[in-house]
């Protein structure tokens, strides 16, 4: 598996390029800022886009998803269900409160847990998490989940966010997240790679 982290942004946020090596399919995932960026890697890397997922709709996950869709019109643009609707709106999505409105384009599927989102040879499955967000995913394979803002290398993600919920975050990190193996690699939206197992043994939020 092909995995190509790319941090866009003023909130330095994590995009993520995660390709078939076989078939040089991809997924871009949290598209946030600095579109052209992200194009020039994708050709770089000769990666052919299928699908562009976010894992929450605020607008530093969405910011650029507009330039990568416009140029690979054919990628599935995914967001959850209960979020779809933050793509169009600067409200929701946070970006009026931070006198940046941005928008994304409409979402050509939306998700939920249980949906799986398949590439080339690779299969991710989709995981609700919410309490950052109410449509807060991750996106889970064999040893790896890139978590957005649920989980992060010693941390977690925000709760006092419009819509955000502590006890439902932990609630998902502990029922979604740390149920995996110990030895799965953690991607999150912000910050650097972790494991599960480093997390369950030393994230001060989780003891």
């Amino acid at each position: 598996m092909i995995v190509e982290r790319l941090i866009v942004g003023m909130i330095e946020t994590n995009c993520y390029l995660v390709g078939c090596p076989e078939t040089r399919a991809a997924m871009v995932i949290d598209p946030g800022d600095d579109g052209d960026k992200i194009l020039r890697r994708i050709e770089s890397l000769s990666l052919k886009p299928a699908w562009i997922v976010l894992t929450h709709a605020h607008a530093d996950h969405l910011g650029a998803a507009g330039v990568v869709k416009s140029a690979f019109p054919s990628a599935t643009f995914a967001v959850h269900l209960n979020e779809s609707p933050w793509l169009g709106s600067p409200r929701l999505n946070l970006s009026a409160a931070w006198g940046m409105p941005v928008k994304a384009p409409p979402a050509d599927r939306t998700l939920d847990g249980g949906d799986a989102v398949s590439f080339g040879t690779l299969r991710f499955d989709v995981l609700n998490v919410p309490g950052h967000s109410p449509g807060s995913i991750a996106l889970s394979a064999s040893g790896v989940v890139f978590s957005g803002d649920a989980l992060f290398a010693g941390s977690i993600g925000r709760t006092d966010l419009s819509s955000g919920s502590l006890p439902e975050l932990l609630q998902s990190i502990r029922t979604q997240l740390l149920v995996l193996p110990d030895d799965t690699a953690v991607y999150p939206g912000h910050g650097e790679p972790t494991t599960i197992g480093r997390e369950k043994a030393g994230n001060p939020f989780l003891v």
